[in-house]
């Protein structure tokens, strides 16, 4: 065996039926049906078009708005914190939070008060409910904002 004497298996391979090239190559329609805008040259189908029907998209009404300065936090609650606390036995920075896999890097944080606090931490976090702060504060922690 030599590489100028390699070739796909015994019925492994079809020749492409070459169509719009006259009459032997599949008639007048060359395979397209009859008429429509699919039997044309240039025909491309859009995204979203329905063959001449109103679209969903348009026939669906528009609803509501997008806030363009809307802040969104990713929650945090107590329960997990004081997990953390007893695994990492430091304050409770946003780079720990991030290397622990709580957050990721670009979430805004906000500590909300489900669960219990037991150990003495100091967390900090963009954004912190009142329950959080008394809870943290209760067993003698701190809290600090972040910008």
């Amino acid at each position: 065996m030599k590489l100028h004497t390699l070739k796909p298996a015994e019925g492994s391979t079809k020749t492409n039926k070459r169509l719009g090239r006259g009459q032997g190559s599949g008639g007048s329609t060359a395979g397209r049906g009859h008429k429509g805008a699919k039997s044309r040259s240039g025909y491309s189908r859009k995204p979203g078009f329905e063959g001449g029907q109103m679209p969903l998209v348009r026939r669906v009404p528009k609803f509501g708005f997008t806030p363009l300065n809307k802040i969104t936090f990713k929650a945090v609650n107590l329960d997990v914190l004081e997990d953390l606390a007893a695994k990492v036995k430091t304050d409770l920075t946003l780079e720990v939070l991030i290397n622990n896999g709580v957050v990721n890097k670009r979430d805004k944080v906000k500590v909300l008060g489900r669960g219990e606090l037991k150990s003495k931490v100091n967390v900090q976090a963009h954004a912190f409910s009142d329950g959080a702060v008394k809870a943290i504060e209760k067993v003698g922690g701190t809290v600090t904002t972040v910008k």
